[in-house]
């Protein structure tokens, strides 16, 4: 048991699982708001599935095709799929598996869903692949967690009405700009190693200045969603609040670099999670 114990404590070392935080919200924001309120239990759980294997599958499959990478990388030599906790067989065991899930969860929702299930997971694993030779992998990295809008009002409407695209290209800029404040710290490696980030490319200043125009783009995009989609006093204070946390993100950043992860984790996870409750609010009231 305890073997089972510590090998469950190593895939979830594996995977982060506490960033699925940065997902979770975004997907029933759409649900909640396609379904004018509470689009039932079914879909609460097969939504929570959804988004476990596709955040699953994609840290996975990174995880796999960057043990190389993360082997010659000090903040990143610790991790299980470097270290040997974690076998290459079982990594790839893990990821097929989720994968596999993640197809029958959308079997279980509708057709759409199904037939978007497969173009979704090559999308979100093709991120593994872009820092080797594009620096716009972080932005293939915001698309990745920009599709768990869509994801979430295809579950409930089987259509993807214009609102959810502006929420989800605000996710993707939203994710696109905190990844570029957590790449920073990655900036000689990626030199060394020869691997494609804005960091490596443009430097630290013009990273930061980046981040701050994807950050305006996500209230925007964010602005343009709660106009679009009717919703009312509640959702404006989601978009409010968004952008001074986003600022004080910045903030944090700007002041001091070993602050990196505190912006990253924790400022980003309360945004996602605050939205979400306002956005509840405002369905209840309005």
């Amino acid at each position: 048991m305890n073997k089972l114990i510590q090998k469950l404590n190593d895939f979830n070392e594996l995977v982060m699982f506490k960033h699925s935080i940065f997902s979770l919200p975004f997907i029933f924001i759409a649900m909640v708001v396609a379904a004018n309120g509470w689009f039932g239990f079914k879909l609460l759980i097969l939504g929570i599935f959804a988004a476990l294997t596709a955040r699953n599958f994609a840290m996975g499959f990174n995880r796999f095709m960057d043990r190389d990478i993360d082997a010659l990388n000090p903040r990143t030599i610790n991790r299980p799929n470097v270290d040997g906790r974690i076998s290459d067989t079982q990594m790839f065991l893990f990821v097929m598996a989720n994968a596999l899930g993640f197809i029958a969860v959308a079997y279980f929702v509708n057709a759409l869903a199904l037939y978007l299930s497969i173009p979704i997971l090559i999308i979100i694993g093709s991120y593994s692949y872009f820092k080797r030779f594009s620096y716009l992998a972080h932005v293939i990295l915001g698309i990745s967690l920009g599709l768990a809008p869509i994801a979430g009002v295809v579950a409930v409407s089987e259509t993807i009405p214009f609102w959810a695209i502006f929420l989800s290209i605000g996710v993707m800029f939203w994710v696109a700009g905190f990844d570029l404040l957590y790449s920073l710290q990655d900036i000689e490696v990626d030199k060394e190693l020869g691997l494609h980030s804005i960091p490596s490319k443009f430097g630290v200043e013009k990273t930061m200045q980046i981040s701050k125009i994807f950050h305006a783009l996500t209230v925007i995009f964010w602005l343009l969603f709660v106009i679009i989609s009717d919703s009312s006093y509640f959702a404006y204070v989601a978009v409010i609040l968004s952008a001074l946390m986003l600022s004080y993100e910045h903030y944090l950043v700007n002041k001091d670099f070993k602050k990196i992860d505190k912006a990253f984790f924790t400022v980003n996870g309360y945004l996602g999670i605050i939205f979400f409750v306002l956005i509840v609010l405002d369905n209840i009231f309005f």
